[in-house]
């Protein structure tokens, strides 16, 4: 058996993955493979279909707001945002608190004046900035929520005067939130939601159509809204495993269920980083990711052979960014408890040899 800590694209449940690769061979007693069937079948707009309304369900998702499935991952999010909220000769505020972050603010840049309000970039992002002020005549408040390369995340969002844009790729649906705080969220499906090839949006229509600047159809949230997703050919598979990882975590209880799991499996682990004397963890303890937990070893010189160790077990995807080096244990929401337990014992079994 494997215990896949990778960042991203991340593990999937189980019967979500024979359930795909089902479909993949026969979708749904049609005969024909998902891969080949029509985006505009009733077949398909089905899935397209469940899959915004589960988005609502499990989000509690408010009036005024649309959701789109669009391609490009979070990455082309970092240029659709402003494209789409900044008006010409407008400012906008960005949070930077990583990689991800800053690669949003260059390219914010092309779109108009672009205020870093604050940085952790002098400690190597191992924490995330506080006592800031947002900016009242900025467009929107720029965050990211997660930060899978530096194992810090954003317990609290800001009250902000402006509006809020988060890129929650890697923990969306990890913790309940409340849309209504924000004016428009981003994910790559890749760590909690689906495979790579779709990117969830979530965003406040009154937003919209402000700029005073054209907008080229396909980066157009309006026009992507108007037509529901599939102004192009969407990617199908993926919203499919998307659709059926929603309808795993509403069987589970939904989004308030998998919050308690992975804030138990968070708990236990780290617990274990700073009871083991053989590892420490890298960012401030009060801004401690739950879903990438990021360790080091004390003696650098222990790090291949844990990994070996590791490897022995089963377990897979854990060396750290090169970044920050180390260990980064990715324990999204189809992570089972029992596999944070099985990187544990091996933590400890680590220890007892080389005491």
């Amino acid at each position: 058996m494997k215990h896949n800590f990778g960042a991203g694209p991340g593990i999937l449940p189980q019967e979500v993955l024979k359930q795909a690769a089902a479909a993949v061979i026969d979708f749904n007693g049609t005969g024909l493979s998902l891969l080949e069937i029509s985006h505009r079948s009733p077949e398909f707009e089905a899935v397209l279909n469940e899959a915004v309304s589960l988005v609502k369900e499990l989000f509690n998702l408010p009036e005024g707001y649309s959701v789109l499935f669009l391609q490009g991952g979070a990455s082309t999010q970092f240029a659709l945002a402003p494209y789409n909220l900044l008006p010409e000769g407008g400012k906008a505020a960005y949070l930077e608190t990583g990689v991800w972050a800053n690669k949003a603010v260059k390219e914010a840049k092309f779109f108009g004046d672009t205020e870093v309000v604050a940085t952790s970039k002098e400690s190597n992002f191992t924490y995330i900035p506080t006592n800031y002020k947002i900016p009242e005549d900025a467009a929107y408040f720029h965050v990211t929520s997660n930060n899978t390369i530096y194992g810090t995340q954003m317990h609290r969002f800001p009250k902000s005067p402006i509006p809020v844009v988060c890129d929650m790729s890697s923990d969306i649906f990890s913790r309940t939130i409340n849309v209504a705080d924000f004016g428009l969220i981003y994910a790559g499906a890749q760590k909690n939601m689906g495979p790579a090839g779709v990117t969830l949006v979530i965003v406040k229509d009154d937003l919209l159509g402000k700029t005073g600047r054209k907008i080229p159809a396909m980066f157009n949230y309006q026009v992507q809204i108007e037509g529901g997703s599939m102004y192009n050919t969407p990617p199908c598979f993926a919203i499919y495993v998307s659709m059926l990882t929603l309808k795993w975590l509403k069987a589970k209880g939904g989004v308030s269920a998998i919050e308690v799991e992975n804030n138990e499996k968070a708990k236990v682990l780290y617990e274990e980083i700073d009871r083991n004397p053989f590892f420490k963890a890298v960012a401030a303890p009060e801004d401690r990711s739950r879903m990438n937990v990021c360790f080091v070893a004390e003696n650098p010189e222990h790090e291949k052979p844990f990994l070996k160790l590791c490897e022995e077990k089963g377990i897979v995807g854990l060396k750290g960014h090169r970044s920050v080096g180390g260990f980064r244990a990715s324990i999204y929401n189809a992570l089972p408890i029992t596999s944070v337990y099985v990187l544990i014992d091996a933590m400890r079994e680590f220890a007892d040899k080389n005491k």
